[in-house]
């Protein structure tokens, strides 16, 4: 059995981070290179959202967290007692974001593609059997709950590239 050692809402901004960027990041590229553009685009449209969402998601969390510590303490409290969960949203978010992101970097779209939804996938499930061991619950049923949220995720990226180029295909 594993001890946890992190506060527990350092463990929920590490799962919320890493899953969130895992399956945005991946529905958007997925989405934008079923399109059919170029590498350089690719790349440049996830370090974009990787940049900007970690940044939003860690802000966001460090918001949440203090409202929460101010409800708690019944008195208006310093930001800082909620950094160490924002930084973690944010290295979290911007490390998963860049580690599905790599593919299209160094082999062509086409071939990335595939690559990068099963390391997003593959990352899915190591995730989910890692909150199972350290919530000491069913490590498979999360790995395969964590994979299955995040297929969908990924498959309506890809599902809406393919609608709307159909969409401006009719307007064009």
């Amino acid at each position: 059995m594993v001890r946890t050692v992190f506060s527990p809402s350092v463990v929920r901004s590490f799962v919320f981070g890493v899953e969130d960027s895992l399956v945005s990041t991946v529905g958007l590229v997925s989405g934008v290179a079923v399109a059919g553009v170029s590498s350089a685009t690719i790349l440049l449209t996830g370090i974009i959202l990787i940049v900007v969402e970690a940044f939003s998601m860690a802000a966001g969390n460090l918001m949440a967290e203090n409202t929460l510590r101010e409800i708690r303490l019944r008195r208006i409290t310093m930001l800082s007692g909620s950094m160490m969960p924002a930084f973690v949203m944010f290295f979290s978010y911007a490390l998963s974001g860049f580690f599905v992101l790599a593919p299209y970097a160094v082999i062509m779209p086409n071939q990335a593609l595939p690559l990068s939804i099963g390391l997003s996938l593959s990352a899915l499930f190591v995730l989910g059997v890692v909150a199972g061991e350290l919530s000491h619950t069913s490590r498979l049923r999360n790995g395969i709950m964590m994979v299955s949220v995040g297929g969908l995720a990924i498959a309506i990226g890809v599902g809406a590239s393919f609608l709307i180029q159909a969409f401006i295909g009719t307007l064009s």
